[in-house]
This record gives C-alpha cells, sequence and structure tokens, in this order.
C-alpha cells in the first residue's frame, strides 16, 4: 500500500510540475490547453445516469441534465493558475430557462467558481463553497441583451485573474466581481436545470489562455 501511495504522490508531482513548466514557458495571450472536441479519447468524461448524460457527440461536447434541479460538469483535468478561458455553447433542447457555463479555479466537485448564462437571457458569477452554491456581486441572474437567446450560439469568456471574476459574452463583459477564496485549480463546464428538466447543451472549441 505504502508503494501504490507513494508512487501516485509522484505521478501526481510529475504532472503539478508539468503544467508548471507549460505555465512558466507560456507568454500571455497563448494557449495553456485547448480541445474542439474531435478527438473522443481527449479525457473528458463519458458517463450516463437517470439524471443526465456527459459525452463527445458530432464535434463538440454534450451536457443533458434530465431532472430539475441538477448541475453536471466536466474539467479539463490540467491545474492552472490564472486563467481566461473560452468556449462556444448552444442550447440543443430543453427550457430556455436553464443554465450553462464556464468553470474556472476548480477544486474539487464542491469548490470553484461559475459563469453561467441563460437561454433566455440571464448570466451570473457564483460560487461554490463546501456544495452550497451563491452568487457574486448580484442578488439574481441579471438580463443582458448581448446574449443569443433560444437556440442561438453564444461565445462565452470567464477571466479568472487573482481575486478578479470577469465573464464576457459575444466578446462584451457584462459581469465582474471579486472573490479570493480561491486561486489556482482546474477549468471546465457546466450545464444545470431549474424547475424543468431535459436541459442539453454542446460546448465547442474549449479554450485555456494564459491572461
Amino acid at each position: 500500500m505504502k508503494i501504490i501511495r507513494g508512487l501516485f504522490l509522484v505521478m501526481f508531482l510529475t504532472a503539478c510540475q508539468s503544467t508548471l513548466i507549460a505555465e512558466l514557458v507560456t507568454q500571455s495571450g497563448q494557449a495553456l490547453y485547448h480541445d474542439d472536441f474531435s478527438d473522443p479519447t481527449s479525457g473528458w468524461p463519458q458517463t450516463t445516469s437517470t439524471n443526465g448524460t456527459l459525452g463527445y457527440s458530432e464535434g463538440g461536447y454534450q451536457i443533458l441534465v434530465k431532472s430539475p434541479g441538477y448541475d453536471f460538469w466536466a474539467v479539463s483535468g490540467q491545474p492552472y493558475g490564472d486563467v481566461q478561458i473560452e468556449a462556444d455553447a448552444t442550447r440543443l433542447a430543453g427550457p430556455v430557462y436553464n443554465r450553462f457555463g464556464l468553470i474556472c479555479h476548480y477544486q474539487d466537485k464542491d469548490n470553484s467558481y461559475v459563469f453561467i448564462i441563460s437561454s433566455d437571457g440571464y448570466y451570473a458569477i457564483g460560487k461554490i463553497k463546501n456544495g452550497a452554491i451563491s452568487l457574486l456581486g448580484q442578488k439574481m441572474m441579471a438580463y443582458s441583451g448581448v446574449i443569443q437567446q433560444g437556440s442561438g450560439a453564444n461565445h462565452l469568456r470567464f477571466d479568472c485573474i487573482g481575486s478578479s471574476l470577469k465573464g464576457y459574452v459575444n466578446g462584451q463583459a457584462i459581469a465582474i466581481t471579486e472573490d479570493a477564496d480561491f486561486s489556482g485549480g482546474d477549468a471546465g463546464l457546466i450545464t444545470g436545470a431549474f424547475d424543468e428538466g431535459g436541459v442539453e447543451v454542446k460546448f465547442e472549441h474549449f479554450v485555456v489562455y494564459k491572461p
């Protein structure tokens, strides 16, 4: 058992060192990670349950949330420092009263930041801490006319730099706030349902940039 634990620690430290080296040699504005989801073996989870599914499909990564009140998410499997995350997102099915977006500074399934929008034009930056989600800088999701509603595609961007959190949609900054609970961590995608399930969203062109 000690040998196995020791081997795991060496592998973990090696992975962290590789990521650290990549960040050190990567210049500002260059990609630390990118995935167009054309390769279904690139490492993102592929799972199916009674509450939803995650997986590669038709050149993208799709998340289906079948049950009301659920969130499904996936992360790249890489630790980062400060990041600028971008992806294209399109609603495929389900109610427009939904939520989907980007994750940064992911510590584990119970701790991270999220930038979400809905298919009826609303947005928010939130924090998941110890499994409980709260909005940052606003009491409820706010409306923005720059969000393409219905089945329109939206280009999402989430900057997580120090304690500064900034969310963009289609090139325009619409959410800005501050929080210092988490620094560094993984990055990824999230989709959720409110009162009605069946929310299905396709993500494409996921990129993590060094700010």
